[in-house]
């Protein structure tokens, strides 16, 4: 039964999602070779740090592997979502700063890996070629950057609810300076990087100021449910370090 529900999850957006959702991911053939594979070698070290703790967590809890293959087809399922923005465009969320918060930020790279992949092979959002530098982006700086927010603010004393808030707006924009920061290296060919990157940079802002915002939202509003719908769930989490004194 969880597994029906699981390839459900996976599968109904493959067939109901529109075709104008693969707007924000770098597309196939978009960076030159040496620089696509730059990415797949950066990203390589911390695919595999995930993957070993994933075989660690699960030799010590069976239900380790199905919570992030659930987390997994949650954030496919975020990063596919058109959301319409003023500017005429369509952006998404990339769902990599619950991930993390939940579960932690190297299990949050393995979880943005197999999104990434299916996006690529069933939905053209994204590519193959491209899909190291979308994992640096959203896997790797979108998890921690998520997860490293989460904690600053919980030891600042803010409430896990406002920082979840806080861990999905930083990782929604770190992603994506982050992805202005590859575009900007794997195109400008001889011309300068700066000019290049601020001009990119500047074309996220519109609709990735209120996306952040967006997503913020939506990760505290999931942990808020978490802690008070299944609390057994968030035992076997990244979460329960951090939320398990407060109410």
């Amino acid at each position: 039964m969880k597994f029906c529900v699981l390839l459900l999850s996976v599968v109904l957006p493959l067939v109901f999602l529109p075709e104008y959702s693969y707007a924000m991911h770098i597309s196939e053939g978009i960076l030159p070779f040496s620089w696509a594979l730059v990415w797949f070698v950066v990203s390589a070290p911390f695919l595999a740090l995930g993957l070993r703790t994933l075989a660690r967590r699960s030799a010590q809890d069976l239900s380790s592997k199905p919570l992030v293959g659930m987390m997994a087809a949650v954030v496919f399922v975020i990063s596919c979502m058109p959301i319409p923005m003023p500017t005429g465009t369509c952006s998404h969320p990339c769902g990599t700063g619950l991930a993390a918060v939940i579960l932690g930020p190297t299990l949050g790279v393995v979880v943005a890996a197999v999104a990434l992949l299916i996006q690529a092979l069933f939905l053209s959002h994204g590519g193959l070629t491209t899909w190291g530098a979308n994992l640096f982006a959203m896997g790797v700086i979108g998890s921690f950057a998520g997860y490293l927010s989460f904690r600053l603010m919980r030891i600042c004393g803010v409430g896990p609810v406002a920082a979840a808030f806080v861990a999905g707006l930083m990782a929604d924009w770190s992603t994506y300076a982050t992805t202005a920061v590859i575009l900007a290296a794997g195109i400008k060919g001889t011309g300068p990087f700066w000019p290049l990157f601020t001009k990119i940079g500047l074309a996220f802002v519109p609709t990735q100021l209120p996306l952040g915002i967006l997503e913020g939202t939506i990760t505290a509003g999931m942990v808020s449910l978490l802690r008070k719908k299944r609390p057994d769930l968030l035992a076997r989490t990244a979460l329960a370090a951090t939320v398990g004194g407060d109410r």
